[in-house]
């Protein structure tokens, strides 16, 4: 049997405790209405400033808001914050996103994210998974200011379409990430 350096075992030991902190089981405590208000808080921001973002809103299936996701890490780091899933104007569940990450990375940073569920199956995947995979399951695109001025209710033919906006802090760095979404019952 092979036996683990010492950096090895502090860095499972890290990566551990960084995917413990923000894991689901510790957002439980989060109270519904505040997540709530803060969703639409947020969702109402990224419409001011992003006419694409609300015409994608008004074709979707359903939106997922994770109006605060808190990242931070020096090599090994985590992520994680809750969030709203809103249909029809209705906030008809509510969800934690959580994700660790290990690579060349330093800093701490604050940012939101909507998600706009387009299609039925979209929408089914996320009620039947048990947690939702980025990366897995339903297209996802990633809309930056570029993809924004040219996208339109006309050309959007994707799954989902994901925009992260509203960055406080500075995270720097590259590195591998896996993101889960899970439901919770605040």
């Amino acid at each position: 049997m092979q036996r683990l350096s010492n950096n090895t075992f502090s860095l499972i030991v890290a990566a551990f405790i960084a995917v413990m902190f923000i894991s689901p089981h510790q957002s439980l405590a989060a109270d519904a209405a505040k997540i709530d208000a803060e969703a639409r808080t947020a969702l109402a921001a990224l419409y001011a400033t992003t006419p694409a973002a609300k015409a994608l809103g008004e074709k979707a299936k359903a939106v997922l808001v994770f109006p605060s996701i808190l990242k931070a890490g020096l090599i090994i780091g985590g992520q994680g914050g809750n969030g709203a899933l809103i249909v029809d104007g209705k906030t008809v569940a509510y969800y934690n996103s959580a994700a660790a990450s290990y690579g060349l990375q330093a800093g701490a940073q604050e940012f939101s994210y909507v998600m706009f569920l387009m299609t039925d199956a979209a929408r089914e995947y996320l009620d039947k998974s048990d947690g939702w995979e980025v990366g897995v399951g339903p297209s996802i695109v990633l809309v930056d200011e570029g993809v924004a001025k040219s996208l339109s209710t006309s050309t959007a033919q994707d799954d989902v379409y994901a925009f992260i906006f509203g960055q406080k802090g500075l995270m720097a760095g590259i590195g591998i990430q896996g993101s889960k979404i899970t439901k919770i019952n605040p």
